[in-house]
This record gives C-alpha cells, structure tokens and sequence, in this order.
C-alpha cells in the first residue's frame, strides 16, 4: 500500500523543478508510505513513490520498480500475482517475491488493456514504457485505490491524493457543478473534483499518455458483469457457488509479510468475512469500536459474539463522545476534498488502534452495495413492488412532514426515514434515486450566491443504467456510493494510519457473479442480503440473524448543540466569513442552522456537517495551502 505521483511533460524535457515538486507531492502524502520515499527523474518523465511495505518488505521491491529500463510507481496489491508470475519464470529471473516485479513485467511484455484484465487485486499505478515512450496510467476495477490526474498544454500530473497533485502545479478554481453535487451527496464521485480540470480517473480505465497527448480507455465496466443474469438457476447451487468464490476471495486476501487482522462492527457483513477468516489461521486478530455515551449507536455486543464464535484475539475500543471529538480535527486535516459521510471519523479511530497491532485490516464494504444491504434498497423494492400505492403517498405527505424528524433515536429516525420515503414515491427511477442518494429534496443552488450557482449536475454518467430490473439500482449504487463514498472513506481514514484495508467482497469473479444474479436471491419483502446470510449461516451466530441492520454514525447532532456550537455560530458559518467568503448565501445557511437546533432538525445535521467539513477544507487547501 503507497502513494504514487509523477509530472510528463509533453514537449520538452523534465525540468529540475518537477523533482522538486514531486517530491513535495510525496512528503504531503508521507502517511501512506512511511517505510521508503524514492524518485526516478528522466527524459519527458517523473515519478514519486512513498511505501508502507506488505510483500516482500525488502528494500529491493522498493519502486519505482525498473525492469529494463521500464519503469512502475504502483499503490496496491495483486492478489493472483503468484500466477502471473508462473508465465515468465522459464525466461525471467525474478529479483524479489513482490507483486510489483510481477505487475512490471506483465505491463512491459503485454498490450495494457490484456494485462489489467488479468489482474486480481486493487490498484492504481503509471508504469513507463521505454521502448515507445509512453505513460500508461490506470485504476482498478471499483475504485478501492484512488488516482487524481490534471492535464494542460505542458504536462500530465497525477497522484494518490488531491493534496499530493497541488503541490505539482495545478490551478486551483472551485468546480461549480462538483460543488452542486457536493451539497447534496455530501461527496464528490468520479471523475469530478472540487477543482476545475482536475479528475479522479474512473474505476476500470487506464489513460495512455504521450508526446501527442493523452487518450482515455475502459477495459471494465460493471454493466457488462450484469448482463449475463442466470434467471433460471436454481437457488441452492447459486448459493454455494457464491460461498465458495467468497472463500476463495478471502484466501486470497490473506496473504501478507506482515501482520493481518479483521475489522468485525457486529453486523452481517464484517462476521462473514472473520468467519471465514479465522477458519483459514489461527489466532486471527479482530478489532470493534462502540460507543460508552451512545447505546443506540453501539454494536459491539454483536461484534463480541462473533469473535467467541470463532474463538479470535479480539479487541473492543469503547470511545466516549470526548474521545471522538480529540480526533474531530485529525480527520478534518486529513480531507484534502470535501468528503461529509461522518463516520470516517469512526474508522479513523478504528484504523488508528488497529495499527497498533495490525498493518493489514479486512473488512466488510461492498456486500451492501452488491446485494441489496441499505434501507433505501428496501424502499426501492417496495416502490416497484406497490406502484399504485404512490398516490396514497403523496396525499399524506403535508402532515408526515409536521412530524419530528432526527436521526438521534430510533423513533424520530423512522419518522425522518418515512418522510424520506414518502417524498420519493412519485418521483421516475432517476429522481427518485437521486433523493435517496443525497440528503435534501431541495434545490442545491439555494444555498449558494449567484456566482457559484450551476445547472442542473449531468447525473446521467452514474444513473444511465437505471431500468425496470433492480439489479441496476445495485448496479448505479456500485458505480456512485460505493466508489464515491465508502471505499473513499476506507481508503483516506486507512491510509492516515498507515493501514492497508482489503475487501473481499470486491473481488472481480464475486462482483462479476452476483452482478449475474436475479434480484429476489438478494432481497425479497422480508430480507435484505438473502444469498450471502443463507450461504453462510454457519458463521453467524443466531442472535445476528435476528436483529436488524444498524448504522456506522456518529453522534453529531450532541456536538452541534454544545463542543461544535461556537464553529458553527462563531467561526466557519459565521455571517461575517460566509459574506466575505462570497460562495454561501448566508440567508439559507442561517436558516438550515436555525432547524438544526430546532425539534425537528431532519438532515439538517447532515446539511450542516456537509457545510462545516466545506469551510474547513476550504481554509487549509484552498485559502493557506
């Protein structure tokens, strides 16, 4: 797991300057990386590479990686890397055990496109070729690995992170569309950044780069793994198919040359994948965060039964609201682009305690997106189920919105839950999705001065897919939120702790299968993740299979109204900052701020999470850096 970055200049040669700068791009993302810093500097090319050392930690498999005179920076792993390098061992001798000799060598003797097909494994790398002087640059299949890239008349830059690419060069002007988007989602998915001409390269492509320019190619893409649906397969043999290329992910994930452990939250997810992981070693570590202040919140009782059932060396962190709050700033810091899903503080914490023991952490992200895990899955399903029930709906929607409406206890949740529900029923697939995707139903634009209105974001590159069959409601979730917000929120939290986080889930053979799947193997009126709970009861203790799906949050709505009272009120939605700052429309601001404290905050709380995580990132990388 590392940090990548490099400068191309198209037309002349690199500069002295371009190692400078790549080498700040390094130091600025040092956490992902702290075991080797090193740079190769050439003719049209310079790369950058910091590392956090997992197979083969010797200092040969340090990159950049040259085979030849071919060069690879590569943040990841290739899980099948063992197999690749069977082809080449009759006419190649291998200098390291790493995954990176294996990787350099197949780039250099393979077309691209067939290479990254072979590949199992989460990656984002550029690897020059030397003998037609070409940069290829490319990303994984979902996403797991992120890479920013900026290109103009002189150069191509591209790095790991928003914070190492500034530091090569790139102008910095606020995308309005990004921002629009923002505001509603309270992220920014592929390939849109906060800033004007600056992208992160969209999962399954790669961009070849040379003296003539730059040329963007797919050689995935998740559509294509649904539609091949196995309608007539009988359920039990789709069961235990799914089981075993679940195990075999797993296996394959826990190959490491340094210690491994689990994340295990108590829910479905995260225990099917200890499960099986404690039957493959002895002794497996897992690690659990609950909450002492916050009951509601807390499942490390659930968490606790499962590692008892597995007989793992298991550790609980039980954090109180000030334990939280001593790392608020850590997270905001680490957010080189706004990024509002506030439970990476959660897994900020989380990955910071498992490095104490741990330098790889499996978990459970992805099985949601893939089988039908979120609540708004089961809202989807109803709404197709009960179309004519929409005008009834509707006619009760002025008094369901009088109710109180928080997500701070279970009972105004659900009420906040129905109101949400009930205000997307009369909506087409795309709107509606949209609404239950983000967190108002409101214009965006709204909230924003008239110079940093926009039009209505082009949403049709994540929901083109939208149709009559519910698996490409799964299909958008996998292209948007998945990509978008949680495995961004893994990615970042992890690598702030020098953590590599693997998901098995996101293995392409299981994502490519149960994509094929019909819809009622994954959820039905009464059941959520049907396929994977019933291909592996076996892991699960009894009391799991009966509770209900709860929430990784945090309690931000206690914050708002006491610690975070003065940020709000004194400091970044302040009247005086918004005003002088020129992006807000103060009056809406203040209004949001006035239902946060209110009785029926609503998603106000999560407005103004949005907002505040804004401002902070806007003083530290658009206003300082």
């Amino acid at each position: 797991m590392c940090g990548i970055a490099g400068i191309w200049r198209f037309n002349n040669k690199s500069e002295p300057k371009d190692k400078v700068r790549v080498k700040e791009a390094l130091e600025a993302m040092h956490l992902r990386g702290p075991d080797n810093a090193s740079i190769s500097h050439k003719d049209h090319c310079t790369l950058g590479h910091v590392r956090l050392s997992i197979i083969d930690t010797s200092p040969d498999a340090n990159q950049p990686f040259t085979i030849d005179g071919d060069e690879l920076v590569f943040n990841g792993e290739i899980f099948n890397y063992k197999e690749l390098r069977k082809d080449f061992n009759h006419h190649y001798n291998f200098r390291t055990n790493s995954d990176t000799e294996v990787l350099c060598k197949k780039l250099a003797t393979e077309d691209t496109n067939s290479a990254l097909n072979s590949l199992n494994g989460f990656f984002s790398f550029a690897f020059l070729k030397k003998e037609n002087a070409t940069l290829h640059v490319a990303r994984d299949r979902y996403g797991i690995k992120p890479l920013y890239y900026f290109s103009d008349e002189e150069k191509f830059c591209f790095a790991s992170e928003l914070k190492g690419l500034l530091k090569l060069g790139v102008i910095r002007e606020i995308n309005k569309n990004a921002l629009n988007v923002y505001l509603h989602l309270n992220y920014i998915p592929a390939p849109l950044t906060i800033f004007n001409d600056v992208y992160k390269l969209e999962p399954g492509n790669y961009i070849r780069v040379d003296t003539r320019g730059i040329k963007q190619e797919k050689y995935y893409t998740i559509e294509e793994s649904c539609h091949f649906n196995n309608h007539n397969l009988d359920y039990e043999k789709a069961k235990a198919e799914f089981r075993l290329l679940l195990n075999q992910s797993v296996e394959k994930r826990m190959i490491s040359d340094v210690p491994l452990g689990c994340f295990l939250s108590g829910g479905i997810d995260s225990s099917v994948i200890t499960g099986i992981a404690a039957g493959l070693t002895n002794n497996l570590r897992t690690f659990s965060i609950g909450f002492k202040d916050e009951p509601y919140f807390d499942e490390t009782e659930f968490a606790e039964l499962v590692a008892k059932k597995h007989k793992t060396n298991h550790t609980t962190f039980k954090l109180s609201n000030q334990h939280l709050y001593e790392h608020l700033y850590d997270v905001l810091d680490y957010l080189d682009e706004p990024f509002a899903d506030s439970s990476a503080l959660n897994l900020y914490i989380l990955s910071k305690e498992t490095k104490k023991t741990a330098t790889v952490a499996l978990s459970g992200d992805g099985a949601d997106e893939l089988l039908a895990g979120y609540n708004k899955h089961r809202a989807e399903w109803l709404y197709r189920k009960y179309k004519y029930a929409s005008p009834f709906l509707k006619s009760i929607q002025p008094f369901s919105s009088l109710l109180p409406q928080s997500r701070n206890n279970a009972i105004t949740n659900k009420i906040r839950q129905g109101n949400k529900f009930i205000e997307a029923s009369a909506l087409n697939y795309n709107d509606r999705y949209w609404r239950l995707a983000g967190y108002t139903n409101s214009n965006t634009n709204a909230l924003l001065n008239k110079e940093y209105e926009s039009t209505k974001p082009d949403t049709e590159i994540w929901l083109k897919n939208l149709n009559n069959d519910f698996n490409s409601f799964l299909i958008t979730d996998q292209k948007l939120v998945l990509e978008g917000d949680m495995l961004v929120k893994a990615d970042r939290m992890s690598m702030a702790n020098s953590l590599e986080i693997r998901v098995p889930f996101l293995d392409y053979h299981l994502v490519n299968y149960t994509n094929s799947l019909p819809s009622l193997f994954k959820i039905d009126a009464n059941r959520r993740k049907k396929i994977l709970v019933d291909s592996c009861k076996d892991l699960l203790p009894e009391t799991l299979l009966k509770r209900k799906k709860q929430g990784f949050e945090v309690p931000l709505l206690k914050w708002f109204r006491n610690e975070l009272k003065p940020l709000i009120t004194q400091n970044l939605l302040n009247e005086q900052f918004i005003i002088e700052q020129g992006i807000f429309n103060y009056i809406e601001v203040k209004e949001l701020v006035n239902r946060l404290f209110s009785k029926s905050p609503g998603d106000a709380v999560a407005r103004i999470w949005g907002l505040i995580v804004f401002q902070h990132w806007y003083k530290k990388y658009y206003l300082n850096d």
